[in-house]
């Protein structure tokens, strides 16, 4: 909750500034009863006309005063509410950035949504409100039995006598409407889950007919959010008749024995109009205190959940560390690796070496490590056990943004983002020339395609790129990787939708990059020619050396092999073994 308050630091003058200015409107609220019973008792009872004119003229005054007062407040509020919103979403935003893959199994991105939208709105809502009414309506109460006391102590008992077992109420509803409040976040959270999923695998669902199943799905989770949601809102929506119940018997209790005292003659009918206004606003403003528990509630929940990811501590996304020359030599010693919150190895005493100009293939069936292997090299997670190595530096000393700025990486799944063509490929490089840009897309072999296009480079791509096939996503994947020019390029299964042709001149044109390359792929034809072949199998290397080493000493490699090229290729292995 600190960490989030800490966000109104750079506004505390205009809050102040605002809360002042409150203070005047509930100044002139509390002052203006005084002046109608004065008018009531010494103007019109004993008809003195000035008084009345005087007085009236001062409430005008306050009135207006209160008014420009009121203006300035509501514009200082929304000043305070709006920055404070903006720089607690960015802080958010910035946040998540640095997070490490692991922090990600912590968070699903549908509560990150969430967190960031929703329960920024509920607290930035707080704190406008805070500053307009919410402190506003506790301050009234006050006052209002102050000015009570004032009036006459007796009547002014009468009237407070409620306000006790009201105090003990709202704090009841308080405790009860947090943890019910943070339910409901908890239960939006999965709403905007199946939303997301739902508007990413839309053509998967068309062309399979899950649409009424999907809309069975989101129709469970949407009632579990709006059944929640209304249990909280009836216990906070209960407060209001209970707190009028109570007030209202305290104002009849004024009135029965302030007209007992006003026929004994020992009060007078201003008087008792005094007391009974201050009843009414305070009881307007008890009535207040269910929607400013609602607020307080969701707000009090919401700030825990930034909260939790605020103070997320990403152990190794440090700043300092060594900057390497280049990166010439990777090496992994003895690895193995485990997911978070998982009790299994993914990865099994790894260990070999790639070097500068080597083209190293990575093969293996799905689920044997391929992808958790790569991930381990950018520092996207680190070892469970052994050492990851660059130049013979652990890459724990390595300077992290120094060692992800020479790494080009080329996921498994493409990701584009709106914008150009030329947008996202200079997305690798962002300060990157024309020239650069077409020179990174001729060797990812899409440059002859982008020329066929209306407006070549400057062609805006729809969302996710779904004007593109799914070679065309590939290549201008790859583009964004290479012009880079980085010293390490992972290519993770990158070129599974391209024809061979394609791929061939892609692999050609991989020769002339000076990076050590590491290509994970499923095709033998992918990685036939690589300076070295790791085969992965559960986790652990199985075979490791060139593509005729494997055919001669790997029975795995083999059945891969002979599975892929048919017949003929297995009558081939076995003449050479005869």
């Amino acid at each position: 909750m600190r960490k989030v308050v800490t966000f109104m630091k750079p506004y505390k003058v205009a809050a102040v500034v605002a809360a002042l200015l409150m203070l005047v409107e509930l100044a002139v609220e509390l002052w203006l009863p005084l002046f109608m019973a004065d008018i009531i008792d010494n103007g019109i009872a004993k008809e003195n006309l000035s008084l009345i004119t005087e007085l009236g003229i001062w409430m005008i005054v306050l009135t207006v005063i209160s008014f420009v007062a009121s203006i300035i407040n509501t514009y200082l509020a929304s000043y305070v509410s709006q920055h404070f919103g903006f720089d607690l979403r960015k802080a958010l935003f910035e946040k998540v950035q640095s997070f490490a893959f692991a922090d990600f199994n912590r968070f699903p991105t549908s509560s990150l949504l969430t967190r960031l939208t929703n329960d920024v709105n509920q607290v930035q809502l707080v704190v406008f409100m805070g500053l307009r009414i919410m402190v506003r309506a506790p301050l009234l109460v006050v006052g209002g039995v102050v000015m009570a006391f004032v009036v006459d102590v007796q009547l002014a008992l009468l009237l407070t006598a409620a306000i006790p077992l009201v105090i003990v109420f709202l704090y009841f509803v308080m405790k009860k409407g947090v943890p019910l409040f943070s339910s409901v976040q908890e239960k939006l959270d999965r709403v905007n889950g199946v939303m997301r999923e739902n508007l990413v695998g839309v053509r998967l669902i068309k062309a399979y007919l899950r649409s009424k199943h999907e809309q069975q799905r989101f129709k469970q989770v949407n009632e579990n959010l709006m059944s929640q949601t209304v249990t909280s809102l009836r216990l906070i929506e209960l407060a209001t008749p209970v707190l009028l119940i109570l007030m209202n018997v305290a104002i009849v209790a004024v009135l029965w024995f302030g007209g007992v005292k006003v026929v004994a003659g020992t009060a007078q009918v201003g008087e008792i109009s005094a007391i009974i206004t201050y009843g009414t606003r305070i009881t307007v403003a008890l009535t207040m205190f269910s929607f400013i528990l609602m607020l307080l509630s969701r707000a009090r929940a919401s700030a825990y959940r930034m909260q939790e990811v605020l103070q997320t501590e990403t152990y190794f996304e440090k700043e300092s560390g060594v900057k390497p020359a280049a990166l010439e030599k990777l090496e992994f010693q003895h690895v193995s690796f485990r997911y978070p919150n998982s009790e299994e190895d993914v990865l099994r005493d790894l260990s070999f070496t790639a070097e500068k100009g080597q083209l190293i293939g990575v093969m293996g069936a799905t689920g044997s490590g391929k992808s958790s292997m790569i991930q381990l090299i950018p520092r996207l997670y680190e070892p469970t056990e052994g050492n990851v190595l660059f130049n013979g530096v652990n890459e724990t000393e390595v300077h992290l943004d120094e060692l992800r700025s020479r790494i080009g990486v080329v996921p498994q799944e493409v990701v584009l983002f709106s914008g150009t063509i030329g947008d996202n490929i200079r997305w690798g490089k962002e300060d990157a020339s024309r020239e650069e840009v077409e020179t990174a897309a001729k060797a990812a072999q899409i440059h002859s395609f982008i020329l066929t296009l209306p407006n070549q480079y400057d062609t805006v791509l729809g969302q996710k790129g779904i004007n593109l096939s799914g070679g065309q996503k590939q290549r201008l994947s790859i583009a964004r990787a290479l012009i880079r020019n980085p010293e390490i390029l992972i290519l993770d299964d990158s070129t599974s939708a391209l024809d061979l042709n394609t791929e061939a001149q892609l692999q050609q044109a991989l020769k002339d990059q000076e990076s050590m390359i590491l290509l994970i792929a499923q095709k033998i034809s992918s990685i036939k020619e690589a300076d070295k072949i790791i085969l992965l199998e559960d986790g652990a290397i199985i075979g490791e050396g060139t593509h005729d080493h494997l055919l001669e000493k790997s029975d795995v490699y083999r059945e891969i092999y002979v599975s892929q090229y048919g017949e003929e290729a297995a009558h081939e292995l076995k003449q050479k073994t005869l």
